[in-house]
């Protein structure tokens, strides 16, 4: 009894910190966001789910939290399913690496992908994209640091797949989304941020339903704020217990 007394009293401490996580997060996009003049509202934050149990996701919706983030397909499915018997307000978001095998999947379960860096991708995406459903909105992924590691194109590759994913009927283009390298010096890692804005408004004045410009995380989410950031991606800092 006193075991299981223990366990309830971890749990339950484990679900209140990540409701106090969430808050914290909360304060500090509102409070970057009015440093540098903008509405906080303007900005989503994505909790990246990865990795977390139902009950830890749980805990954030009961804090208010409804758009999730996953890079894992087969296990962000079995969350997608088992979550959507008790909730239908909630938003969930591919975040990671999308092999062309794996992209049915996404097509019929998710409603946002950030990480599309070619038309292959993106033509699977829409033909697989069930009849019925609302188009899948879709972001470009941009290699803005060059690194050889990291997913996505190239600045120069931006405007040509960009025509091409517009003209494909079952995906809506939204914007961008950059997961750039963390520079030591602020001012450096700024105008890295405004370059990646800078792309992002470019789109916004060619072509329509450009809106959202995912970039930010943990360790850089008031740089991104201030680079005009319209989605913040969060795990570890909301997670964490």
């Amino acid at each position: 009894m006193f075991f299981n007394m223990y366990i309830k009293r971890d749990v339950s401490y484990k679900m209140n910190k990540i409701q106090n996580n969430l808050t914290k997060i909360f304060h500090r996009i509102h409070t970057s966001a009015i440093k540098c003049n903008r509405n906080p509202n303007e900005i989503k934050l994505i909790a990246v789910s990865k990795n977390r149990s139902i009950m830890q996701i749980i805990s954030a919706i009961d804090a208010g939290q409804t758009s999730f983030g996953e890079n894992y397909v087969q296990e962000s499915i079995d969350k997608i399913h088992n979550l959507s018997k008790s909730y239908d307000n909630l938003e969930w978001h591919f975040i990671g690496h999308l092999q062309s095998n794996k992209s049915k999947l996404v097509s019929e379960n998710f409603s946002w992908c950030h990480t599309v860096d070619r038309l292959k991708i993106a033509q699977k995406l829409n033909d697989h994209r069930p009849i019925g459903y609302k188009p899948l909105n879709i972001l470009i992924q941009i290699n803005i640091s060059l690194e050889p590691k990291k997913s996505g194109i190239l600045i120069n590759d931006v405007t040509s797949l960009t025509e091409k994913i517009i003209n494909l009927p079952k995906l809506k283009l939204r914007g961008i989304m950059a997961i750039p390298k963390l520079e030591k010096i602020f001012a450096n890692q700024l105008l890295i941020y405004n370059k990646i804005a800078n792309i992002f408004y470019m789109l916004q004045q060619k072509y329509n339903n450009i809106d959202t410009l995912s970039l930010g995380m943990s360790n850089d989410m008031e740089s991104a704020i201030i680079a005009g950031s319209t989605m913040i991606r969060i795990g570890k800092d909301i997670f964490d217990t």
